[in-house]
């Protein structure tokens, strides 16, 4: 593994980053719930994609005590267009247990964050780092692969952590992980990095030769042919009914049959979205 210095990193990252950097919504989040929703939204999800759902979500709860007594069907219309929409539930619970165990604050170390519903290791990092300034990394992909190149090492999780640990900035861990997002989106991406244009090139052991080892990938199945897309129809169609009125299940959703339908309704009923009735379906409140 290369010894990188963090000053001499840093310095040329932060140099670099202040006529590269993205302009993104969540970046305007102001305090630790802000930061904290935003980085729940953005798991699984393209983060371009996160920010006009964000600002809907903390304009209408601006607080873990507003969110924790929403409606269902109020934070899933909220929700729409993300996905996955558990973690829109898994974020009232956290909401609920900042409530009961934290007085209503976001708490501030990782340990306390990752007890919370729905926040793992990275999530629990980046807001330690971005909303608290502690100086801690979080490993996603991107995270992952700039300092997997940078350092020359391969993915193993203790080493790299314990890596980025070390080069992460100890006075601004949160710009030095939009930073590193930033570097990685479009100057050290997987497939082809653009070396010449790399503020820290120079310092790099790989240069690009290091290859990420990736999952294969299984063959890509049309979005409209997933229990994804049908469980997120599905949701749409019950929300957007009057609260408390019950929904007659389709026939028919796209590609989908009353069969599959069925089962993905009982699905939902089974995580705390809805309630059947025989073939009707209302939002659980």
């Amino acid at each position: 593994m290369k010894t990188v210095s963090r000053r001499s990193l840093n310095s040329r990252l932060f140099r670099w980053h202040q006529g590269h950097r993205r302009s993104l919504l969540i970046r305007e989040a102001e305090d630790p719930w802000q930061v904290l929703v935003a980085e729940v939204m953005s798991q699984q999800t393209g983060i371009e994609r996160v920010g006009p759902a964000w600002r809907r979500l903390v304009d209408r709860w601006p607080t873990p005590a507003d969110l924790a007594g929403a409606a269902t069907h109020e934070l899933l219309a909220a929700w729409a267009g993300l996905g996955y929409n558990r973690r829109a539930l898994a974020l009232r619970e956290c909401a609920r247990k900042i409530v009961a165990d934290h007085g209503g604050c976001v708490p501030s170390t990782v340990g306390e964050l990752e007890s919370l519903p729905g926040i793992g290791p990275y999530t629990a990092r980046a807001v330690a780092a971005s909303a608290f300034g502690v100086p801690v990394a979080p490993l996603d992909v991107n995270v992952r692969r700039v300092v997997s190149r940078v350092l020359g090492v391969p993915w193993s999780t203790s080493v790299l952590q314990a890596a980025a640990d070390e080069l992460v900035s100890r006075g601004q861990p949160g710009q030095w992980l939009d930073a590193v997002m930033d570097l990685a989106s479009g100057t050290c991406t997987p497939r082809a990095p653009r070396c010449d244009a790399c503020p820290v090139a120079t310092l790099c052991a790989s240069r690009g030769a290091v290859v990420v080892a990736l999952e294969p990938k299984p063959a890509a199945v049309p979005f409209a042919f997933t229990t994804r897309w049908l469980r997120g129809r599905l949701v749409a169609a019950v929300t957007e009914a009057p609260v408390g009125a019950w929904v007659p299940l389709p026939e028919r959703l796209g590609e989908h049959d009353s069969d599959a339908i069925a089962l993905a309704a009982r699905g939902l009923e089974r995580e705390g979205f809805l309630d059947l009735r025989g073939g009707e379906a209302r939002v659980r409140q």
